[in-house]
C-alpha cells in the first residue's frame, strides 16, 4: 500500500546520560520468542476463538447472508486490520506492556493500560467457565451412547422431544430437544436457580472442570513465552484439523445444501440498514481483538526488526477466513437438522452464542454415525480454541503489570502468575452456580462490550493525534526499513476512530433487553452491568486527573508535560538493547 524501502538507521535515537549522569539501573534483556512461528501461532490462537465459531455465522445469516460479507470486508480493511497493525507495531517498537507503554506515548492516557487489565480480568471470570462447560461435555462424550441423544435420562422432562429417526413427531413451542435439556438441566442445572435473585449453590463438577482449565493455563504461562509459545503449536493448529473433518462430514449429510444456501443467500436490502454495518464493525473489532492489550504484549517479545506489517496482514486474513469457514461447518449441520425436523433452517438457527455450540451442534452430532468420535473432537476443538485465547488475554495482564513494577515482580513471575490465576478462579465462582449461566451472559454483555470499544477509540486517538502519525511512522520505519503508506495513516488518523465512535454511540443508543432461556433480566441487573462496564473505563479519567494534580507547574505547563512522551536514562539503555541487530 505504497511503502517504499528505506535504509534502516544504524544507531538508535539520542540517548540520555553522559559524564556525570546518575547511574542507570541495569536493564535485563527481554525474553524473545524461540521461533517466529511461536509468535504467529500465539496471535492466531488469540484472535481465532469461540466467537469465530458461534458469533460470525449467526451474525452473517442474520444480516443478509452473502451480502453481509461486503460491510464485513470493508470494516476489516478500513478499521480492524489498521488497528491490528498499529498494536503490533507499538508493542514491537516499545517492547513493553499495556500500562508502562503510555509513558513513552502520551503519559496522561496511562489509565488506558489499567482499564485494559481490568477488562481482561472480567473476561477471564466468564470465558474460562465456558471452556469448563466444554470440558464437561468432552468428558461426557466418552460413552457408547451420548447422554444427550435420548429423552430416557433422570434429568429429562415430559417436554423432551426426540425427532431423529422417528416419524410423526410434532415439534411445538414447548418442545425441548434432549441436547437442550442436557445442557440446561444436567450441565448447568439451571432449574435449581430462581434467576439472579437466587443463583443457588456451586456445581462441584464444573468447579473441578474449571480448576483443571486454570491448572493448564498456569503451567502454560508461568515461564513466559518460552512455554506458551510451545503450547500454541497444539492449541492453535488442532482446531483447523477438526474444522476440516467436521466440514467434510457436514457436507455429506442430507440437507446440508439447505444450510449453505441459507448462510450465503444475499439479501441486498439489508445493506440499507445501519444495524448491519454496526454488527459488521463490532464483529471485526471483537474478532481481531485490538484494545485488549494482547497484541501489544505478544509483539513486545519480537525481535526489533521483525516484519510486523506482514504479520498483521497474514494473521488478520487467517482470522477472517476462519470465521467464514466456520460458517460452512455450522450451517451444513443446521441444514441437516432442518431436514430431519422437516422445518425451515431459520427455525433451527435461532440459537446464538454458547447455545449454538452446546445445544444445536451437539444435537446433530448425537445423531450421526460415529457420534462419539465427532463429539470428542468437537469439544476438544472448543477447549483448544478457548485456551489459547485465555493465554493471550492473561499474558496481556501479566506483561502489563510486570513491566510496570519490574523491581518487585521481575524475578517472581511464577508467583505473580499463580496469584493472578487464583484471583481469576475466585472471580469465576459466581459463574459456577446453578444460575451461573445468567452471570456469564451479564459479564459477556457488559464486561467487555462498549468499554473495550471506547478504550480502543481513545488508544487510537492518543497514538494518532497526541503521539503523532509522523512520529509513529518514523518508529515503524526504524523497525521495518519503510514507512507506512498514506492508506494506513488516513485510517489511523480518521477512518478507524470514526468507525469506533460510530459503533460506541450506536451500541449505547440501542440496548435490547437481556433474555436467557426465557428468563427476563431484571432492570437492576442492567444497572449492575453498566457499573461493571464503567468500572474499567473510569480508570482513564481518574488517572488523567491524578496526573494533572500531581504534576508541578501551571495548568499549561502540566498539560504540556502530561502529553509529551517521557524519556529516561533507563529507557535509553533499554533502547540500545531493543535496536541491537538480531544475532
Amino acid at each position: 500500500m505504497g511503502e517504499q524501502p528505506c535504509p534502516v538507521p544504524a544507531s538508535p535515537p539520542g540517548q540520555d546520560g553522559g559524564p556525570g549522569a546518575s547511574p542507570v539501573p541495569p536493564v535485563h534483556p527481554r525474553d524473545k520468542w524461540s521461533k517466529k512461528m511461536d509468535f504467529l501461532l500465539s496471535v492466531v490462537g488469540f484472535a481465532v476463538d469461540l466467537g469465530n465459531v458461534w458469533r460470525f455465522p449467526y451474525i452473517c445469516y442474520q444480516n443478509g447472508g452473502g451480502a453481509f460479507l461486503i460491510p464485513y470486508t470493508l470494516m476489516a480493511v478500513f478499521g480492524g486490520v489498521p488497528l491490528f497493525y498499529m498494536e503490533l507495531a507499538l508493542g514491537q517498537f516499545h517492547r513493553t506492556g499495556a500500562i508502562p507503554i503510555w509513558r513513552r506515548i502520551c503519559p496522561i492516557f496511562k489509565g488506558i493500560g489499567f482499564a485494559i487489565c481490568i477488562i481482561g480480568l472480567y473476561v477471564s471470570f466468564y470465558y474460562n467457565t465456558i471452556i469448563a462447560w466444554a470440558l464437561y461435555y468432552f468428558y461426557s462424550s466418552f460413552s457408547g451412547t451420548l447422554p444427550w441423544a435420548s429423552c430416557d435420562n433422570p434429568w429429562n422432562t415430559p417436554n423432551c422431544t426426540n425427532y431423529f429417526g422417528r416419524s410423526n413427531v410434532t415439534w411445538t413451542n414447548s418442545s425441548r430437544s434432549p441436547a437442550e435439556e442436557f445442557y440446561t438441566r444436567k450441565v448447568l442445572e439451571i432449574q435449581k436457580s430462581g434467576g439472579l435473585y437466587d443463583v443457588g449453590g456451586i456445581r462441584w463438577q464444573l468447579l473441578l472442570c474449571l480448576f483443571l482449565i486454570f491448572t493448564i493455563v498456569y503451567f502454560s504461562l508461568w515461564k513466559g513465552v518460552k512455554t506458551s509459545g510451545k503450547v500454541v503449536w497444539v492449541t492453535a493448529t488442532l482446531p483447523y484439523l477438526v474444522l476440516l473433518i467436521l466440514l467434510v462430514r457436514g457436507a455429506t449429510l442430507p440437507g446440508a445444501w439447505r444450510g449453505v444456501l441459507f448462510y450465503l443467500r444475499p439479501d441486498w436490502g439489508k445493506l440499507l440498514s445501519t444495524a448491519v454495518w454496526v454488527d459488521a464493525a463490532a464483529q471485526i473489532f471483537f474478532s481481531l481483538g485490538p484494545g485488549f492489550g494482547v497484541l501489544l504484549a505478544l509483539a513486545s517479545y519480537n525481535h526489533f526488526h521483525n516484519n510486523c506489517y506482514r504479520d498483521a496482514l497474514v494473521t488478520s486474513a487467517v482470522n477472517c477466513l476462519t470465521s467464514f469457514l466456520s460458517g460452512f461447518v455450522i450451517f451444513t449441520v443446521l441444514g441437516y437438522m432442518a431436514e430431519m425436523r422437516d422445518v425451515e433452517v431459520e427455525d433451527v438457527a435461532r440459537d446464538k452464542g454458547p447455545s449454538l455450540l452446546f445445544i444445536t451442534y451437539p444435537e446433530a452430532i448425537a445423531n450421526m454415525v460415529g457420534s462419539t468420535f465427532f463429539a470428542v473432537i468437537f469439544f476438544l476443538m472448543m477447549i483448544t480454541l478457548g485456551l489459547d485465547s485465555t493465554f493471550g488475554g492473561l499474558e496481556a495482564v501479566i506483561t502489563a503489570v510486570m513491566d510496570e513494577y519490574p523491581q518487585v515482580l521481575a524475578k517472581r513471575r511464577e508467583l505473580f502468575v499463580l496469584g493472578l490465576i487464583t484471583v481469576c478462579f475466585l472471580g469465576s465462582l459466581s459463574t459456577l452456580t446453578y444460575g451461573g449461566a445468567y452471570v456469564v451472559k451479564l459479564l459477556e454483555e457488559f464486561g467487555a462490550g462498549c468499554s473495550i470499544l471506547a478504550v480502543v477509540l481513545l488508544e487510537t486517538i492518543a497514538v494518532s493525534w497526541f503521539y503523532g502519525i509522523q512520529r509513529f511512522s518514523h518508529d515503524v520505519k526504524a523497525m521495518l526499513g519503510f514507512a507506512p503508506g498514506l492508506f494506513w495513516k488516513v485510517c489511523w488518523a480518521a477512518i478507524s476512530p470514526a468507525l469506533l465512535a460510530f459503533i460506541v454511540v450506536s451500541s449505547l443508543l440501542e440496548q435490547p433487553p437481556l433474555v436467557l432461556f426465557g428468563y427476563q433480566y431484571p432492570a437492576w441487573s442492567t444497572s449492575v452491568g453498566h457499573l461493571v462496564g464503567a468500572s474499567s473505563f473510569v480508570c482513564i479519567p481518574v488517572y488523567m486527573v491524578y496526573k494533572l494534580v500531581w504534576t508541578p507547574g501551571s495548568l499549561k505547563q502540566r498539560l504540556a508535560v502530561c502529553v509529551r512522551p517521557e524519556k529516561t536514562a533507563r529507557d535509553a539503555q533499554a533502547e540500545v538493547l531493543r535496536m541491537s541487530p538480531v544475532p
